[in-house]
C-alpha cells in the first residue's frame, strides 16, 4: 500500500499540472480568437472605407487610420508608412510613436537600411534584434534619438508599381513580433495599395 501511494500521488500531481496547462492554453486561445475577431472587424471597416474613396478623400488620413489600427492590434509601440519618391528615396509619410512630428517628411537615401532593402527586394521581414542585422541602418535612430529593438517591415506594392513600405517597431514588453503579426501587416499593406490605386484613378490627368 505504501509503495503504491508514491506513484499515485505523483500521477495526481502530473494530472493537476496538465490540467492547469490546458486551462492556461484555452484561455490564451480564447484571447487570440477575440483579438482575431477584432482585427477582422477593423479590416472590414477599413476595406469599406478604402472602397468608398472619392476625389475629396484624404488618402493620407485614411492610411494613418489603417496604420494606427494595425499597430494597436499587434502591440507595436511605433511604426511608419514610407512612400517611394521618384528618385528612389523613401519618405516618412505617416508616423506613429515618439518623435512623430519631427520624423514626418524625413527622407532616406535609396536602399538605406532594412526598409530600403524591403522596398528593393519586395520581401517582408521580421527582425528580432534589429542592430544585429547587417541591413540595419542607425541613421534614423541617431538623428531622432530613438532606439530600434524589434522590427517588422512589409512592402506596399502591386504588380505594376512599388509604393513604399510599412514598418512596425518595438513590440510591447520586449516581446518579438510573430508571423501572425507579419500577416496582418501584409494585409494592411494591400489595403494601402488599394486605397492609393483608387485615389490615382480619381486624380485628374
Amino acid at each position: 500500500m505504501t509503495r503504491e501511494t508514491g506513484p499515485l500521488r505523483e500521477a495526481l500531481r502530473n494530472m493537476q499540472t496538465e490540467n492547469t496547462r490546458l486551462r492556461d492554453e484555452n484561455r490564451e486561445l480564447r484571447d487570440e480568437n477575440q483579438t482575431l475577431r477584432e482585427v477582422l472587424d477593423a479590416l472590414r471597416a477599413l476595406q469599406d472605407v478604402s472602397a468608398s474613396i472619392t476625389a475629396n478623400t484624404s488618402v493620407i488620413g485614411l492610411l494613418d487610420r489603417i496604420l494606427q489600427s494595425a499597430l494597436t492590434t499587434i502591440q507595436a509601440t511605433a511604426g511608419s508608412l514610407l512612400l517611394l519618391d521618384e528618385d528612389g528615396s523613401l519618405v516618412f509619410t505617416v508616423v506613429h510613436g515618439p518623435g512623430r512630428e519631427e520624423i514626418v517628411n524625413y527622407r532616406l537615401p535609396p536602399g538605406a537600411g532594412i526598409v530600403g532593402w524591403v522596398a528593393q527586394n519586395l520581401e517582408p521581414v521580421i527582425i528580432p534584434t534589429a542592430r544585429l542585422d547587417p541591413r540595419f541602418s542607425s541613421i534614423v535612430d541617431e538623428h531622432f534619438n530613438f532606439e530600434t529593438h524589434t522590427l517588422m517591415c512589409v512592402p506596399i506594392a502591386s504588380p505594376r508599381k512599388v509604393f513604399g513600405v510599412i514598418t512596425a517597431l518595438n513590440k510591447v514588453e520586449g516581446n518579438e513580433f510573430t508571423t501572425a503579426d507579419l500577416s496582418l501587416l501584409a494585409v494592411v499593406a494591400q489595403l494601402a495599395v488599394s486605397a492609393m490605386e483608387r485615389a490615382e484613378t480619381l486624380t485628374p490627368a
